[in-house]
């Protein structure tokens, strides 16, 4: 794997979903990292490319109600478990499950395995909710996906919030989620 700054030379076999990320970073005058890889769609095989971007990648859960009337990005870090039980009343809604592949499709134009904070450039009608645990925010760069799982990119936390997400048009909701025990 090698590091690159910025969007790839050759966007021969790349997605055009992928390319509307670099388009839209680079509209906005946004440095970034990125490398290229195998598909990476567990936090495994992302611990990997974590070595290479010299960044952590954190999980991204896109999650949904019972009735699938209110969506949540969760980024929160990888040694974290998530438990309904905890993130449910920070965001007040009940009955929390995992959204289906339709409504990743639908909302953020991606599959599992790819979900990732790139994915709210699709979301025009601001229908996510985005929640970040504050862990994630610690790090100066945040590692996440182009809306795509074999290529990884590394941003500086800064440009994320002060950049990328007013450009958007969503507000993360800063959370702390508890780490348990038996975690490490």
């Amino acid at each position: 794997m090698q590091v690159y700054v910025g969007r790839p030379k050759n966007e021969e076999g790349r997605l055009p979903k992928e390319i509307r990320v670099y388009d839209f970073l680079d509209n906005l005058g946004v440095e970034y990292y990125r490398v290229d890889h195998g598909e990476a769609g567990t936090m495994d095989e992302c611990a990997k490319i974590e070595k290479e971007l010299d960044t952590v990648i954190c999980k991204n859960l896109f999650l949904c109600n019972r009735q699938k009337t209110r969506f949540y990005l969760l980024m929160m870090p990888r040694d974290k478990v998530y438990k309904t039980k905890d993130f449910s009343p920070l965001v007040g809604s009940s009955r929390l499950s995992f959204a289906g592949e339709e409504d990743m499709l639908k909302y953020l134009d991606v599959t599992p395995g790819s979900v990732s904070i790139m994915g709210l450039i699709n979301d025009k009608d601001k229908v996510v909710h985005l929640a970040i645990d504050e862990d994630v925010l610690k790090p100066d760069f945040v590692g996440c996906h182009p809306c795509i799982n074999t290529s990884s990119l590394k941003i500086k936390k800064t440009d994320i919030l002060e950049k990328y997400l007013p450009a958007v048009g969503h507000t993360p909701q800063i959370v702390t989620l508890p780490k348990y025990e038996s975690e490490e």
